[in-house]
């Protein structure tokens, strides 16, 4: 008597499992200075809470707890950076009793007190130089040809330091269609400037790189980054300090160079896994696009006209 083989999960069920899990997520990020017990996100995901840690653990790729705290210290992160809230105000948001409980976390995480990060990354991101003496932080720029990318996106709305909610969908979306192998490529493509455009008005796409056969649904559409000529620079450490590496190529580069900037957003490329990683060896490579014909001056040694 032969033995039964085990059923393969069907893609609907796995594209249902996803759906699911993602709406926790976005539960997590809506709720994060409210307490989050287990009931109430396997209510929100319509699982048994018997069952829901196993189920989210295997779709994401971490704990539902470790999902909380990276969201919160992220929060925070950006929070010490972009404003001038106390330690224990932003310790109590993050959802922790004492200032030391928070610190002991966060050095944890980011290699630092949290009060030494604010320090260093307000003294390490100052604004462009108003004299040519004036340091900032410098960044090894690469000019070479991007190859065009096809993306499974989401549209963000609103704060960048928010769009970890749309790249946790957009992974559940792929995970449950097979579309995540070792080498996927994840990228962001942001159209404003947060410095110039009010937070809540910030667009962009969150997207992960697919086959010519991916098809979109209603939960993605299909986002194309053409072929360009782009300089680039690979920035280390937490996203919310991707303000430095813009700051160095529009603030200083751009002008030193005589290049032009091409008619298309810039773009991020997310070269290892947050989720695994600390915080200090996270890799991003931004890129700006440059036009053509700017590129070819520059690279005749004349000004472009």
């Amino acid at each position: 008597m032969s033995t039964p083989k085990p059923s393969t999960p069907r893609p609907s069920t796995q594209a249902s499992y996803a759906r699911r899990i993602a709406r926790v997520t976005e539960h997590i990020a809506a709720h994060l200075n409210e307490p989050l017990d287990v009931e109430r996100l396997a209510e929100v995901a319509h699982f048994s809470p018997w069952h829901f840690h196993r189920i989210y653990r295997a779709t994401t790729g971490e704990t539902v707890a470790d999902a909380i705290r990276r969201m919160r210290l992220h929060r925070a992160a950006g929070e010490l950076l972009n404003t001038d809230a106390s330690l224990e105000r932003i310790a109590r948001r993050a959802g922790y009793g004492s200032l030391a409980a928070f610190s002991r976390a966060f050095a944890t995480d980011y290699g630092m007190p949290p009060g030494h990060y604010r320090r260093h990354g307000r003294l390490a991101a100052p604004r462009p130089p108003k004299r040519p003496d004036d340091v900032t932080d410098r960044y090894d720029v690469t000019i070479a040809p991007f190859d065009g990318v096809r993306l499974a996106a989401l549209e963000h709305r609103g704060d960048y330091q928010g769009i970890g909610t749309a790249f946790e969908r957009a992974f559940a979306w792929a995970a449950s269609r097979g579309l995540i192998g070792p080498g996927t490529r994840s990228f962001g493509i942001y159209y404003d400037d947060p410095e110039s455009v009010p937070r809540a008005e910030l667009r962009a796409h969150a997207g992960l790189a697919i086959g010519a056969d991916a098809v979109a649904d209603d939960e993605v559409r299909i986002v194309e980054i053409p072929p360009l000529e782009c300089a680039s620079v690979v920035h280390k450490g937490p996203y919310a300090e991707l303000e430095r590496p813009y700051r160095f190529l529009f603030g200083e580069w751009l002008a030193a160079s005589g290049a032009e900037p091409a008619d298309y957003p810039c773009f991020e490329e997310y070269l290892n896994d947050a989720r695994t990683l600390p915080p200090s060896e996270w890799l991003t490579r931004i890129y700006l696009p440059l036009a053509h014909s700017q590129l070819e001056a520059m690279n005749r040694g004349s000004e472009p006209r």
